[in-house]
């Protein structure tokens, strides 16, 4: 079996044999965007009351009526477009990474609390796959603690590393180069094409900056190291030595995701509905937030399998957990002096 076969199968197994993990990362999810979905609820109830716009908004989109709303919307109204329905939602969401559009401040604020609380969690999931058994609550949360702090040092220069990619080198690719070079051209595909090669240019460098910062916190928390300075030159090197199993185990979980994504695009509710039908489309919803997050988690997974199978790291790692003997001369066991 290739290591990226056997990395991304281990990773599957690993994710399997933890659904608690699974169900705490979606539980976390929804508690952090349930805020929001209320204020919005708030908003839209106001502005909705006992009116007849309030009963066709829930049989169908009242085209009116959205425009209406979106005309005096604020803050975290102005979210309510077009583009959360169904598989438009994943597009926008697409469209605004790789356009370097920023966030109102409400989502951003939601967004960096998120990031801290995954940041918080993400020790403890890497230890628990790496060690391949159950590590209880008290050994999950003792480790996000011990990594906490030094994933947040690593944190600074991973939005360091990515600020600069979109402050200046996006701005440099597309407001720059990409206007000069399509500036005279009189047939629009070529202009197309064109800025399907700066997107394809720049998802690189951003899959570069994901797969360096994923090994250096797999090796962090698997050979427990403090500097993250460290990490990241360790992980330079990894991936230096092992580019195709690394960028090729990369690939492996994007289609994964892809898959994931193509589902929802068949299956995405559309707008409207009420009683038994809105329940199923909040169902669906969930059951696609919850299938992102098993390949969120897949990712986290196999690159740990993948770091471990490659530097023998593997049998160092997932132990077993020692246990006090059973048998009758236990009782005669006593502490050295």
């Amino acid at each position: 079996m290739s290591p990226i076969r056997a990395a991304f199968v281990s990773g599957v197994k690993r994710v399997v044999s933890a659904p608690a993990l699974l169900a705490g990362v979606f539980l976390v999810t929804l508690l952090m965007a349930l805020p929001l979905a209320l204020t919005l609820r708030g908003m839209l109830e106001d502005h909705l009351g006992s009116s007849l716009a309030a009963a066709e908004a829930a049989d169908g989109v009242n085209y009116d009526w959205w425009q209406e709303f979106a005309s005096q919307a604020a803050g975290i109204g102005t979210t309510f477009s077009p583009s959360i329905i169904g598989f438009a939602a994943v597009l926008d969401n697409v469209g605004s990474v790789m356009d370097g559009r920023g966030e109102i401040a409400p989502i951003a604020g939601a967004l960096g609390a998120y990031l801290l609380v995954w940041t918080f969690l993400l020790g403890g999931i890497i230890d628990r796959y790496a060690r391949q058994r159950p590590t209880r609550s008290h050994g999950f949360f003792a480790a996000s603690g011990v990594f906490f702090m030094r994933f947040l040092r690593l944190a600074v220069v991973a939005g360091a590393a990515y600020w600069f990619l979109f402050a200046y080198v996006h701005h440099w690719m597309f407001d720059t180069w990409l206007r000069a070079a399509t500036r005279d051209l009189a047939v629009e595909r070529t202009a197309f094409l064109w800025r399907v090669l700066m997107y394809a240019a720049f998802g690189s460098l951003l899959i570069l900056l994901n797969v360096l910062f994923d090994y250096a916190k797999v090796r962090a928390v698997v050979e427990d190291r403090r500097s993250m300075i460290g990490a990241l030159f360790a992980s330079a090197r990894f991936i230096r030595r092992n580019p195709a199993h690394a960028f090729g185990l990369y690939a492996a979980n994007a289609i994964a995701f892809l898959l994931v994504l193509a589902v929802w695009a068949l299956a995405a509710p559309g707008a409207g509905g009420d009683g038994f039908s809105m329940w199923l489309g909040l169902a669906a919803g969930q059951a696609y937030i919850a299938a992102r997050l098993a390949a969120k988690l897949l990712v986290v997974a196999s690159e740990t399998a993948l770091f471990q199978g490659s530097l023998a790291h593997a049998a160092f790692t997932a132990q077993p957990e020692l246990s006090w003997p059973e048998s009758p001369s236990a009782e005669v066991i006593t502490p050295a002096s």
